[in-house]
């Protein structure tokens, strides 16, 4: 055995640029592009190699450089401005501003299995990834108190190459902890702190990383350290990596073992957001923890949780949510359950549909569902897929009613915005669009900018694009051995003039990467007109186990090899942060065509469109709220198989056609239609618009905002008024549901009484009387509710109502009279019934108890 002394090397900075190290372990640099230039004068060629990773970048510099730079007045001017501006951003510590009472105590946990931050922090896959990483830039920027939890992975998620034969193959490069912008946590005794996770019949060493992003802190977990067994410190080696089980103990880590983090590390959150369901352990480690820490019971202790618990799901389809059988839940958490005094038998019902049922797996999303206070998905489309996808967990409520909403993601947009672009919106919105980016007032401002300069920038994005796929290109094929001939050719590629169009995302089969290829000669038609080119650059991975997406990929290679394409199509390898900058703020037209409705949301048509660049997409995700004719184009109409189309392939014919003919006829046509400036007055039209309709509501400032009104500051004040007095207010709600679970099915609606209704107007309202038997329940246990709406012809509810009803006057033995009104506000056939509920102050979710009685 050999027994090797390790040590850690760091950047030695003279005192005078001692700064630079500072910041280069802050990622704010990361959205602040005078921070970007700074490093990049460093040296830009290493700036390039490091992948834009500054504290590399400074551990890489020689000390001629750095003499160098001590005697340049204009760099170390430079290099104070920036600073300074950093000091002013970390050092404000005014409270965030929002219209509630009490939130200055609030302290919110966020879970993620990745985040997208910056180049130097390949720890991410893709829109999941990016989602949570702008979503911890906004809480810096807008000083909401976050702490987030993730996983510090070794590997990361894969890079991507192409063989020959356009075959996707994958590299997975160890990430360089020690030359990465994150911080290893040191105990009193200034060693790695570290936690133990139990892990079957075993504990797992795990240590703890810091990295900060701006002010908000993320703590990452990692097991890949010498105390642990082999197996257990390749845990955390690569992201979505290994097989099932290895995906039961990521979750493990990054849920039970991420509260446990929050502990050591002295943060006491008292609001816990999950993002996705693979952090949704968390739930029963904060049950086991209020078990302990207040001795409540199980049922309590879940009651006390499910208030202050978050959940965000991502997922339209059912594959994509985490499954696992019971036999592997026993494994790994009986033991670790009993220790607290909790059944297996209670654990599983948390986690499935029908827990008798031992052969149904136990699921992550379920869990969530099961234990949280507000679920939501991420856009008004896919909150309705979610109700309908998770109907089954709450089988006597209306689908329209299941208790999932929706909080439609946005974008960081100062991370995304280019250079140039940002020149113009500093010059014509005012430097503000940075730090109130959802204000609508100044997106207004767009209008103001010149034609002739917007045009101008844009052109100019669209030109760099091009020498960038250029360059990709030819460093693509010197990798795989092309001649030299071939070689050279990646010079000649794409035309920096020409409309171009781009697709870049995860290919999955229902996102259709190759629908565009439907109609060979047609495009090839598109693609080839002398007087109105039109080029395709394409980028995007295919999960490592996915042969479907692979073999898309495969395709468009092959299709981007016949002659009439070779020079007018690009496929750039490896998409990531980087990539994605290039692509969304220099293409003209940005393609999005998964099947509806599948996509959940899908930011980068956002952050296309703050760069001013257009969307054409099928009306799914965030496109079906932000379409409109004057800002871009919609593929067909919202059709969706089992409705409109009979089954995928007739959809993807349809659709596709469809697809043509907008190029053909609209799109194409408006790019080339220009005045004696050559600018496309029509198209920055579109463009304009875009920018003040969409910029102000398609952001993660807004979206954030979104959560802490609808979802952190809730769940922080029903969470105050639980947890005082000892938890005395889980007990009490836990008594009461009891107590209404033991009597909801004595209750009865004897009779209802209503107006004579033949002679209804628009304008008029009727009166609605209703008989009830309460029994030994109290009026104010209950909601009475008038539920009404407008019929179809087999007398469902087309949309609904609710109006809540007035106790009128008690009678004998639990004989109560409700009364209330119905306002006709539109012509048509209408109906109404009578729902009774159960009502507390403490209780988040009505339809959580699965009480309900219709009359």
């Amino acid at each position: 055995m050999k027994y090797i002394h390790v040590y850690n090397v760091t950047p030695s900075l003279p005192p005078r640029l001692q700064s630079l190290n500072e910041m280069a372990y802050n990622l704010w640099f990361a959205w602040n592009y005078e921070a970007v230039n700074l490093f990049q004068r460093l040296d830009s060629n290493l700036w390039e190699e490091t992948r834009h990773n500054p504290v590399l970048l400074l551990g890489r510099l020689s000390q001629d450089r750095i003499n160098e730079l001590l005697e340049d007045e204009s760099f170390l001017n430079h290099t104070d401005r920036v600073y300074a501006n950093f000091q002013r951003y970390i050092s404000d510590k005014r409270p965030y501003q929002f219209k509630h009472e009490k939130n200055g105590n609030i302290k919110i946990a966020y879970f993620s299995a990745e985040y997208g931050l910056a180049d130097a922090l390949p720890v991410y896959s893709g829109g999941l990834g990016i989602l949570s990483g702008d979503h911890l830039k906004s809480s810096s920027d807008l000083k909401i108190p976050i702490v987030a939890v993730g996983l510090l992975y070794q590997e990361g998620y894969f890079r991507q190459y192409l063989n020959p034969a356009g075959w996707q193959q994958e590299r997975y490069p160890e990430n360089d902890l020690y030359n990465m912008p994150v911080i290893l946590e040191k105990d009193k005794d200034g060693k790695p702190l570290t936690i133990e996770v139990p892990m079957g019949d075993h504990t797992v060493k795990v240590r703890i990383w810091r990295v900060q992003v701006g002010r908000t802190p993320l703590i990452m977990l990692d097991t890949n350290t010498a105390e642990n067994r082999f197996e257990d410190r390749d845990i955390t080696s690569q992201l979505y990596g290994g097989d099932n089980l290895t995906r039961l103990k990521q979750e493990i880590v990054l849920g039970v073992g991420g509260i446990k983090a929050l502990e050591a590390l002295n943060f006491k959150p008292n609001v816990f957001h999950m993002n996705e369901g693979h952090s949704a352990f968390a739930c029963i480690e904060r049950i086991k923890v209020l078990m302990e820490d207040y001795d409540l019971s199980f049922d309590e202790a879940k009651e006390a949780a499910i208030v202050n618990n978050i959940f965000t799901t991502h997922t339209p389809v059912p594959a994509g949510h985490d499954t696992f059988d019971r036999g592997l839940i026993e494994q790994y958490f009986e033991s670790y359950l009993s220790s607290a005094g909790i059944s297996i038998d209670q654990f599983w019902e948390l986690g499935t549909i029908n827990p008798e049922n031992l052969n149904e797996p136990f699921g992550m999303t379920i869990l969530a569902l099961q234990t949280t206070g507000y679920s939501n998905g991420v856009s008004k489309l896919h909150k309705k897929v979610s109700q309908k996808l998770w109907r089954s967990v709450w089988p006597t409520v209306p689908v329209n009613d299941i208790p999932i909403d929706g909080i439609t993601n946005g974008i960081h947009i100062p991370s995304w915005i280019s250079n140039d672009m940002a020149s113009l919106y500093d010059r014509y919105l005012g430097s503000d669009w940075t730090q109130d980016p959802d204000n609508v007032k100044i997106w207004q401002k767009a209008e103001n900018i010149p034609d002739v300069e917007l045009w101008g920038a844009h052109e100019r994005r669209r030109r760099r694009l091009v020498a960038f796929a250029r360059k990709c290109l030819r460093e693509q094929l010197i990798n795989r051995g092309a001649p030299t001939a071939e070689v050279d050719m990646a010079n000649e590629m794409l035309n920096p003039d020409a409309l171009t169009i781009g697709f870049a995302r995860r290919f999955a089969p229902y996102k259709r990467g190759d629908m565009i290829f439907s109609d060979l000669e047609r495009l090839a038609r598109l693609l080839n007109n002398p007087d109105r080119p039109v080029q395709l650059i394409f980028a995007g991975k295919a999960h490592p186990k996915h042969t479907d997406g692979k073999k898309l990929i495969q395709r468009i290679i092959h299709y981007i090899n016949q002659p009439a394409f070779r020079t007018k199509i690009v496929f750039i390898e490896d998409y990531d942060i980087n990539v994605a900058r290039y692509l969304l703020q220099g293409a003209d037209l940005w393609l999005n065509n998964p099947r509806r409705p599948q996509e959940a949301c899908g930011t980068s048509g956002m952050k296309a469109s703050a760069n001013g660049v257009l969307n054409m997409s099928i009306l799914d995700g965030w496109w079906d709220e932000g379409y409109s004719i004057d800002r871009g184009w919609a593929i067909g109409n919202g059709e969706e198989v089992g409705k409109e189309y009979t089954d995928d392939q007739y959809q993807d014919e349809v659709e596709a056609q469809a697809l043509y003919s907008l190029l053909e006829k609209d799109i194409i046509p408006l790019f080339y239609e220009r005045g004696l400036d050559n600018v496309p007055r029509k198209w920055v039209a579109k463009i304009k618009t875009a920018l003040k309709t969409l910029c102000a509501e398609f952001n993660s400032h807004r979206m954030l905002e979104d959560y802490f009104n609808k979802a952190y500051y809730p769940a922080y004040s029903k969470w105050s008024l639980i947890s005082e007095n000892n938890m005395k207010g889980a007990k009490i709600l836990n008594s009461w549901k009891q107590g209404m679970i033991r009597e909801w099915d004595k209750i009865s609606i004897n009779r209802i009484e209503t107006e004579d209704q033949d002679t209804l107007v628009v304008g008029s309202s009727f009166h609605v009387k209703v008989y009830i038997n309460l029994n030994k329940i109290e009026p104010k246990d209950v909601s009475i509710d008038l539920y009404y709406g407008p019929l179809d012809s087999k007398a469902n509810f087309l949309s609904r109502e609710v109006v809540t009803l007035t106790q009128y006057k008690a009678g004998k033995n639990g004989d109560y009279l409700y009364t209330g009104k119905i306002p006709c506000a539109k012509t048509g056939k209408f109906g109404f019934q009578v729902r009774i509920l159960p009502k507390h102050e403490l209780l988040n979710d009505p339809y959580s108890m699965g009480l309900i009685l219709w009359g």
